[in-house]
């Protein structure tokens, strides 16, 4: 079982781009929320499928700690 963070950036033509930090490359794109959340989770599995294939360390983000912070700078 792999964990990761994945971002999705609302485009200002409309969908979103997703990427997966853990990934380097590991980018896509979906029309809407439910639509990338899909084509992230296609794009891991066929990203993991490459790395397992080249004999690869599969990375992930099971260890990693994620805040967010929000600062309101006058």
């Amino acid at each position: 079982m792999y964990s990761y963070k994945i971002y999705l950036h609302k485009e200002v033509e409309g969908g979103f781009t997703v990427s997966v930090p853990a990934l380097p490359g590991c980018i896509t794109y979906g029309e809407d929320v439910d639509e990338a959340l899909i084509m992230a989770k296609e794009a891991i599995e066929l990203y993991i499928e490459e790395l397992k294939e080249r004999g690869e360390v599969i990375p992930d983000d099971r260890d990693t700690l994620e805040y967010s912070l929000n600062l309101d700078i006058a």
